[in-house]
């Protein structure tokens, strides 16, 4: 892929420090709140400092062996709150994703394997979190972020 062509994907994602937590999973799932979630906890402290790349859609292109998350442009700085609607956010263009989070995952188990645990997303390998119907991924995120190796990129 080209970085004027991406993919355009259903996913929501947000930046946290230098690298994009790409939030997957079907309508109804919570991309939306689990991206407002992971605002929160970044102006909370809990996590680095957050910024929306693109709730609802995203473009996805993989550059220099990278994968890439675009927001789209219609769509730019919007953010669905669910009981209160659209609503007007800052946002970024773009970030390198550093986590796939997979919203009501079929594969999602209390101690997941390994190879649960990464993705290959356009050729590029990213670390997972397979999150189960019902679950909250909020505390499943933050612990990632700051409790596994190698997520380092995503840190403070």
């Amino acid at each position: 892929m080209t970085e004027a062509a991406g993919a355009s994907v259903h996913a929501s994602a947000v930046r946290v420090g230098d690298r994009a937590v790409l939030i997957r999973g079907p309508s109804g799932a919570g991309k939306s709140r689990l991206a407002f979630d992971l605002i929160l906890a970044g102006r909370a402290g809990q996590i680095p400092e957050t910024t929306l790349v693109g709730d609802d859609r995203v473009l996805l292109d993989t550059v220099a062996g990278e994968l890439v998350v675009r927001s789209v442009r219609e769509l730019a700085g919007l953010m669905e709150i669910r009981g209160l609607g659209i609503r007007r956010c800052a946002f970024v263009e773009q970030a390198r994703v550093g986590l796939l989070v997979d919203l009501a995952a079929a594969d999602a188990e209390r101690l997941p394997p390994p190879a649960a645990l990464q993705a290959r997303v356009y050729g590029v390998s990213i670390p997972r979190i397979p999150v189960g119907p019902g679950f909250a991924a909020l505390s499943m995120v933050v612990a990632a972020l700051t409790t596994t190796p190698g997520l380092h990129s995503l840190k403070e």
